[in-house]
């Protein structure tokens, strides 16, 4: 009994000393090496928390290892510096256990609205052609048309997923640490801000732009705040790590999913509820297809690609593949009468080709790096891909060959993105000396260089809203089926989209297009003259929508 009570004893003691001093020594290395990125409280600025509730998955081992090594295909670098004590020290001070709340009355009282009133004018020619840049070495976001940039504003711990108003006009920015600014764009002006948690995973705007809706780690919560002036409108607390949520253009809902749960959950907006859905594992990263009739998901712990059937309300494909595909940074494109999608794959050299609405794996395409983000759009023949390394990937959306841009030795190419029309390919050279790389999207010719410090994401209000996305799927297949006799403006053998979508409404357009010959009657011709296109109804909903981006804004 002594025996065991002089161990206890023991044990006690080193417990009380050792301990608590390598917490200390850990607080210390913490705040010099990991706090610029994951907060000074721990808390998570442009990379994750680090408490117990998102390292208990980790053993010391793995998070030695992490700390030591970094992660591939992410913003963690390596600290090959440190010793060996000094990352156990870092491990026992992450590890210590930590209570965080946010109440309303806090994000009521977060609220910072610019006092100074004075506005400027843009020179906007084209809102749909204006582009976000995120200067993260600076903490600074740009506002951009085509090569030039026409502001820039101040917001702190800037990250990414910026996400627009519906007119374009109004651009709201998360910051991990659960900040959100909103950046009037007609006015030159920055607005103002709120912080709706402690740690934010992404924003989303309703299809109406009446509400922002926020995803939360810091507490577990989803936030709905009035996107107008920021009033917190409803909190819904949540028993898992949200993965991302997303708005539906076409009816008032919004779409999320969990990394640690088997759910789908379904957010009415008008009455604020929500249903949720089992599915079979946990959809760590999703996106919605264009047009908005299917999820497809897949998880860091499984080597699985699923789709979720939002009409059946069921899986209905699984394939299993190696490595965990980025589906945030997924793109799609329309060719010969099919749809695809492309995305990286975290940690491993290649891009993924599939056939959506058949649902099957196209093929894999060797990058020779690990990439994480991929983009296209109808006005280039090629997927924009990066792959860790000072080169720009170009895979041929035809036969799936592959080119590379190289850049300057030593920088680090990440993430395309387009400008809205398609013209211009903005490209980013993500270090602290680094640059945004205009080109022109289809002569591949440089033709600007902006220099930049860690620049990461870009935003157009037309490659990022998902309203758009049936619009630029019908581009391609305008192109394709109906451009031999329509033009979008002026007429040619047949009326223009312009003329047709201002004199008919949406219903009578599609009953054409199904059965010319059953309608041209009523519609005043004396024969038919069109001929029957047997188009999918993929290929119909996008066509229409392309159509209908030609109606005058008085008929709109």
């Amino acid at each position: 009994m002594r025996r065991w009570l002089l161990l206890l004893l023991t044990f006690m003691l080193v417990v009380a000393t050792s301990y608590p001093q390598d917490v200390g020594e850990g607080k210390l290395l913490y705040q010099s090496h990991c706090a610029s990125c994951h907060g000074e409280d721990r808390a998570g600025k442009v990379a994750p928390p680090l408490f117990s509730l998102f390292l208990k998955k980790y053993s010391d081992k793995k998070l030695f290892e992490i700390i030591k090594e970094g992660l591939p295909a992410s913003q963690m670098p390596s600290f090959k510096h440190l010793s060996d004590k000094e990352i156990r020290q870092i491990i026992a001070y992450i590890k210590r256990p930590a209570n965080i709340s946010w109440s309303i009355d806090r994000i009521k009282e977060s609220v910072i609205l610019n006092q100074d009133k004075d506005s400027k004018v843009l020179p906007v020619k084209n809102i749909k052609n204006v582009v976000a840049v995120v200067e993260r070495g600076k903490n600074k976001v740009w506002i951009m048309e085509e090569k030039e940039i026409l502001d820039k504003f101040d917001f702190k711990n800037v990250h990414g997923g910026l996400k627009f108003s519906p007119s374009g006009w109004k651009l709201y920015v998360p910051s991990r640490d659960g900040w959100i600014g909103r950046y009037d764009i007609d006015k030159g002006r920055f607005y103002g801000k709120v912080r709706a948690c402690v740690y934010l995973r992404n924003i989303s705007l309703d299809r109406n732009g009446k509400y922002i809706l926020v995803s939360c780690w810091l507490p577990k919560n989803i936030v709905i705040l009035d996107a107008e002036n920021f009033n917190p409108v409803k909190v819904f607390k949540q028993n898992g790590l949200i993965s991302a949520i997303y708005e539906l253009y076409s009816k008032d809902k919004a779409i999320f999913t969990f990394r640690d749960k088997p759910l789908i959950g379904f957010m009415d907006i008008e009455g604020f509820k929500i249903d949720y859905q089992k599915i079979s594992e946990p959809y760590e990263d999703f996106f919605i297809d264009p047009f908005e009739k299917f999820v497809i998901g897949t998880s860091r712990k499984g080597t699985v690609l699923s789709v979720y059937d939002l009409k059946r309300k069921k899986e209905i494909f699984h394939y299993k593949i190696e490595g965990m595909p980025h589906l945030a940074s997924a793109t799609y494109w329309y060719k010969n009468g099919k749809f695809y999608f492309a995305t990286p794959h975290m940690k491993l050299p290649y891009v993924s080709i599939w056939e959506m609405y058949n649902w099957r794996f196209v093929k894999k395409v060797s990058t020779e790096g690990n990439g994480f983000f991929v983009r296209t759009h109808p006005t280039t023949p090629y997927l924009w891909t990066d792959n860790g390394k000072n080169k720009i990937v170009l895979i041929d959306k035809d036969g799936f060959s592959v080119k590379t841009i190289k850049v300057e030795r030593g920088k680090r190419v990440i993430h395309t993105e387009f400008s809205g029309d398609g013209k211009y390919a903005y490209v980013s050279l993500y270090n602290r000396d680094g640059a945004l790389l205009i080109y022109d999207s289809i002569t591949l010719a440089l033709e600007k260089k902006i220099p930049a410090s860690i620049p990461i994401g870009k935003y157009n209000i037309v490659n990022k809203s998902r309203k758009y996305a049936p619009v630029l799927l019908g581009r391609e297949v305008f192109m394709k089926k109906c451009w031999g006799c329509h033009h979008e403006t002026q007429e040619a053998f047949a009326p223009s989209f312009k003329w047709i979508v201002n004199k008919r409404d949406r219903s009578t357009i599609i009953a054409h297009i199904l059965n010319p010959k059953g309608t041209y009657k009523a519609l005043g011709y004396k024969r038919n003259a069109m001929p029957q296109l047997n188009l999918t109804q993929q290929e119909l909903d996008a066509v229409v929508s392309y159509m209908m981006e030609f109606k005058d804004a008085q008929n709109n």
